[in-house]
């Protein structure tokens, strides 16, 4: 045993008692969290303009902030990044995290110094719930490999900007940096395919034992080094043992992958935003990631189906219910109010309070008013893959056909399979059946020929990898929406069909 595994089990022992004291009380700790966000903020620009001073309770709270996304937030934003001061939160932010947006355009999400804990502590204690758990530590020993995006960051108005990815990376601590992967030099490298041969030159001959990153671009790394030693990943690395993930839905990548490395490894799925890190896998036997209730960020929830209704219901934690999807709002000491990130959440557990990822509120297809979402085309390509055990997947995405050349409109999947169905009819009749069986109103369009089933496009081996590449959007952490309601990403894949 190394001093990193020994020294980890009593910390961990320690960070899973914190864990469950407050996860014993959800209600109250995100009430304390509430009143003091409030208290810090009252003297900001945005808390004089929302009246933070007269705000006593939660439903104060929802008659004087409204709901934002980003493009509602940005005039905010913009005051902080010519140079002013306290406006969404005391001070200056210590960081901008730079990312897309669809419509916005570059986002520049603020990072204070108190929500710098909440970024870093909860990717630590992610580790320590599953050492706590399992009593597995050895998966430290070794090299461990992050598979992220530059840590090279610039300046905006004195405030230090770059890739969510690339400011964690600045926080690694100290007694994990000297078994890190890959080198600062290698990481700050541009271009993903450069960056990726030589990460793979830095690691090829080294023990390594932990890799994370998202799925389909370590799927990318572990193709490479299968292609230059001609060996599954488990005899590269012998004693790889831990796969952390983030960012997408595991399960269409996982036969593949462990295909890929030639034996099942223990892997912990985490929830880190550019907005703030919202959840993680505590348990390897119980579903879902547990949210983070006391970590600076006091969560509100609005029933999907009224998200984009005038006035939506807003819920605190102590108002959920199970299994119903709620779009997730945060209020955070990152000085972001009311702010909706974009995702939606199921509640799997409230004993604690565990989630599952749904999809996103705004991917999503309903050309037809069918409103089928992300977890609904994730389930039906599961059940599907199960019931043709021959398949194997690279990635997918899925958009309507409204206006086809030929026959009636239809929903087309875009699909890259690693090995195809024995019988792709057959395999195209299951999924539609199963997206039926989860979508009652995509059901009816079938059964009142509205909608023909579904449609499967075959693409060429490296269809998503050529298409992000066309699009500058090759690795880090960028990925290809499961679903649109328009055509913009199917008509650019239809380029690489087979």
């Amino acid at each position: 045993m190394g001093i990193r595994s020994f020294l980890a089990k009593p910390f961990a022992s320690y960070i899973a008692a914190q864990t469950k004291d407050w996860s014993l009380s959800p209600d109250l700790h995100q009430q304390k969290i509430f009143h003091s966000l409030i208290s810090a903020a009252q003297h900001t620009l945005f808390g004089k303009d929302h009246g933070f001073s007269s705000i006593r309770s939660y439903d104060d709270f929802k008659k004087q902030v409204p709901i934002r996304d980003y493009e509602l937030l940005k005039p905010y934003v913009e005051r902080v990044l010519h140079g002013e001061e306290n406006i969404l939160w005391k001070g200056k932010p210590e960081y901008f995290a730079k990312t897309s947006g669809t419509t916005s355009g570059t986002k520049y999400i603020p990072i204070t110094k108190e929500s710098i804990p909440n970024h870093i502590n909860s990717a630590r204690n992610a580790l320590l719930s599953y050492v706590h758990e399992t009593g597995n530590a050895t998966f430290l020993d070794g090299g461990l490999i992050f598979l992220s995006g530059s840590p090279e960051l610039s300046e905006k108005a004195g405030i230090k900007t770059g890739r969510l990815s690339g400011i964690v990376n600045h926080h690694v601590p100290g007694y994990l940096r000297s078994n890190q992967k890959p080198s600062y030099a290698t990481n700050c490298i541009e271009d993903w395919e450069e960056k990726l041969d030589k990460i793979i030159e830095e690691t090829l001959y080294a023990d390594m034992t932990l890799i994370s990153g998202i799925p389909p671009w370590a799927q990318m790394y572990f193709d490479r080094i299968v292609a230059k030693t001609g060996k599954k990943v488990k005899d590269v690395f012998p004693n790889f043992s831990m796969f952390v993930y983030g960012g997408v839905n595991f399960e269409p990548y996982r036969a593949k992958l462990f295909e890929t490395i030639g034996k099942k490894v223990d892997s912990i799925e985490t929830y880190p935003a550019s907005e703030g890190f919202i959840a993680y896998q505590d348990s390897q036997k119980e579903e879902g990631l547990l949210l983070l209730l006391n970590s600076g960020i006091f969560f509100e929830f609005i029933p999907a189906e009224e998200y984009f209704n005038e006035n939506p219901t807003r819920l605190s934690i102590a108002e959920v219910e199970l299994g119903k999807n709620y779009a997730l709002v945060i209020n955070s000491n990152a000085g972001l109010w009311g702010y909706s990130i974009g995702d939606t959440i199921k509640f799997v557990s409230k004993n604690p309070y565990r989630i599952i990822v749904s999809g996103r509120i705004k991917h999503f297809i309903s050309a037809f008013g069918e409103h089928v979402i992300g977890e609904e085309v994730e389930k039906a390509m599961k059940f599907a893959c199960e019931r043709f055990p021959e398949t194997k997947l690279v990635e997918f995405t899925v958009a309507p056909n409204v206006a086809p050349k030929e026959g009636m409109p239809h929903h087309e999947w875009l699909i890259e399979f690693a090995n195809q169905p024995n019988d792709l009819n057959a395999f195209s009749l299951e999924l539609d059946n199963l997206l039926r069986q989860l979508n009652v109103y995509y059901d009816d369009l079938i059964t009142g020929n509205i909608l023909r089933t579904l449609v499967i496009t075959s693409l060429r081996k490296d269809a998503f990898i050529d298409y992000m590449k066309s699009q500058g959007k090759l690795g880090g952490q960028n990925k290809v929406p499961r679903l649109s309601n328009d055509r913009k990403i199917a008509d650019e894949l239809s380029r690489f069909t087979l």
